[in-house]
């Protein structure tokens, strides 16, 4: 399956904050939205940054006020995106080597049209699986009688 594929069933569009805004609104924005990660779009939604919660625990380790800190001092600058015709397979590699859990999705002008989690993947290669299983006992089902 393409990430083409899977975004087609996908509902509702991509949170996102600004860098300049606050950890607290982002985290805010976050629980609303029962969601491990924001996009960060500068003010021409271009992306320029990343922000999930395993970003806001690390930072607040080490900043006993990191909810007063802007988006941009905690977000991972260095965003990994995706294309709708990348194999869902592909993309679940690149997310399990480079160990993180979130992956943005554009278009071929760079820009954000979805996002993805490992759990979205999963879900798609379990439901796939599924199919697949079906298909064979029906297949079995068949010839047995």
């Amino acid at each position: 399956m393409k990430v083409q594929g899977f975004l087609s069933t996908r509902t509702g569009g991509v949170v996102t904050i600004q860098p300049g805004q606050t950890i607290r609104e982002a985290a805010g924005l976050m629980f609303q939205h029962n969601i491990g990660a924001v996009v960060v779009l500068d003010d021409q939604g271009r992306i320029v940054g990343i922000l999930s919660e395993r970003d806001i625990v690390r930072k607040a380790v080490t900043h006993d006020r990191v909810f007063d800190m802007a988006v941009r001092d905690v977000m991972t600058a260095d965003v990994v995106t995706a294309v709708p015709q990348d194999d869902l397979m592909s993309v679940a590699h690149t997310m399990t080597e480079r160990r993180f859990r979130h992956l943005p999705i554009v278009d071929e002008q760079n820009n954000l049209i979805g996002i993805i989690s490992i759990g979205d993947v999963l879900k798609a290669q379990r439901d796939q699986y599924r199919g697949e299983i079906d298909t064979l006992e029906a297949q079995i089902m068949a010839a047995g009688t």
